[in-house]
């Protein structure tokens, strides 16, 4: 059954999906990275003023700000945020998104002249949205579900609280942002576009039901290192050779903490590229992990393997620049726990099992909560996200819009009668 209207969610899904706002790493230093993400924002900014939202575009931040004013007093502001950009995948636009209506589980030609086919025995979940209407890329592009799909469910949910004046609520803000996938639009958002804002959520990757409350710690490292160049004929007791140093750090690495050797809760120390001759030598390193202690023992590792050949070759043949990228929203959340229970709450109520899961990667929200408002991740729908192979359901961003309704009307429920205040268990 429709919570919302299908017909708003098909059309504003595919409008949405055909600007083509991938983020630009290589244009860092500009806000955004791509001028079409200022183009689809301003957009949302001007389309929320329909459903009695107050909004604007910050320049600075470049985030869309929406404000829907409270229709109930005592209840605390809180926020919802969608990104409007999209991987960098590649150039072949435009997008053509492919409307597949009452799929029923069978495969599916995408580009057959290039042999790209969305399949139920490749991707076994598309067996789950019998009867649902799907919707694809043409298989040469990305689809946009990430997070086109998040933009699509909380326009949604506020047509649905504009046309539903019944449904209690406190103010509600929302953030339409830039830069998500290059991990750049957080780091640039003001809290002050939230007044009193307590709490929040993105509405990033997952099924419906999913919900992540857990990412992971991380760090990037660089190190340099400087070898001393010989004749190899006179080379005895002169020649430092970089290539051999860093095959030595290399190999000095935990071998058993690697991605591919990790899942679930567990970290990493992933080597990211390494180059070298005899003359100098850089390898890059990220370092992962979801407990924080293991996390800080992680790079304790590297500094002191750094250290020890410093004592070995010269101190000054070595350069380690470390740097943190972003913290675990647990360390947020952890001693604030109504922000997840009144979203698992609200899952059961819009008829959702929760599904509570660890987020290998990091969001929005890492930055977010740093700035002081815990923002966990719900979900917006679809699957394959950041290839050719995305998909979405309508009836799954439905469901987005239904459970974001639900915990506006939920949030001013507890505020009145009692808040979910459970501590939380672990659940790895």
């Amino acid at each position: 059954m429709a919570f919302s209207d299908f017909d708003f969610l098909e059309k504003n899904f595919i409008h949405y999906a055909k600007e083509d706002t991938q983020s630009k790493y290589a244009n860092k230093d500009q806000v955004p990275t791509t001028p079409n993400q200022v183009k689809m924002m301003k957009e949302l900014a001007d389309q929320v003023k329909d459903y009695d939202l107050e909004s604007y575009y910050n320049e600075k931040t470049a985030f869309a700000i929406g404000h829907l004013a409270a229709n109930t007093a005592g209840v605390a502001p809180i926020g919802f945020f969608a990104h409007v950009d999209t991987v960098e995948f590649d150039d072949r636009f435009p997008i053509r998104p492919q409307v597949h209506r009452d799929y029923q589980g069978q495969k599916l030609a995408l580009d057959e002249a290039n042999g790209i086919f969305l399949d139920p025995e490749e991707f076994p979940d598309l067996l789950t949205l019998k009867g649902q209407t799907l919707i694809t890329s043409d298989g040469k592009t990305v689809l946009g579900t990430d997070d086109k799909a998040g933009v699509a469910g909380l326009l949604a949910a506020l047509k649905y609280l504009h046309e539903h004046p019944e449904v209690e609520h406190g103010d509600i803000y929302v953030a339409f942002g830039p830069d998500e996938e290059i991990g750049l639009g957080g780091q640039r958002f003001d809290p002050a576009d939230f007044p009193g804002v307590e709490f929040a959520y993105t509405l990033d990757n997952g099924r419906p039901g999913d919900f992540e409350y857990e990412t992971f710690n991380a760090s990037a490292a660089d190190l340099t290192i400087k070898g001393t160049v010989v004749h190899p004929g006179e080379a005895y007791g002169l020649l430092v050779n970089a290539t051999t140093i860093m095959t030595e750090f290399l190999a000095a690495l935990p071998q058993d903490q690697v991605p591919e050797k990790s899942r679930g809760h567990e970290g990493f120390i992933m080597v990211t590229d390494a180059q070298s001759s005899v003359d100098s030598a850089h390898v890059g390193l990220i370092i992962r992990d979801f407990d924080w202690d293991e996390f800080l023992a992680k790079e304790d590792l590297v500094k002191k393997l750094v250290a020890s050949l410093g004592e070995k070759y010269g101190p000054d043949r070595f350069q380690l620049d470390l740097r943190r990228q972003y913290e675990n929203i647990y360390n947020g959340v952890k001693d604030r726990p109504y922000v997840v229970n009144l979203a698992l709450d609200s899952y059961e109520k819009a008829g959702l099992a929760p599904n509570v899961q660890t987020f290998r990667g990091g969001t929005d929200g890492n930055f977010i909560t740093k700035k002081g408002i815990p923002t966990p991740n719900l979900f917006n729908g679809g699957g394959n996200y950041h290839g050719r192979y995305e998909y979405v359901t309508v009836e799954q961003m439905d469901k987005l819009a239904e459970v974001l309704v639900t915990i506006a009307a939920e949030h001013a429920r507890q505020s009145k009668e009692g808040q979910d205040k459970r501590p939380l268990e672990k659940y790895w």
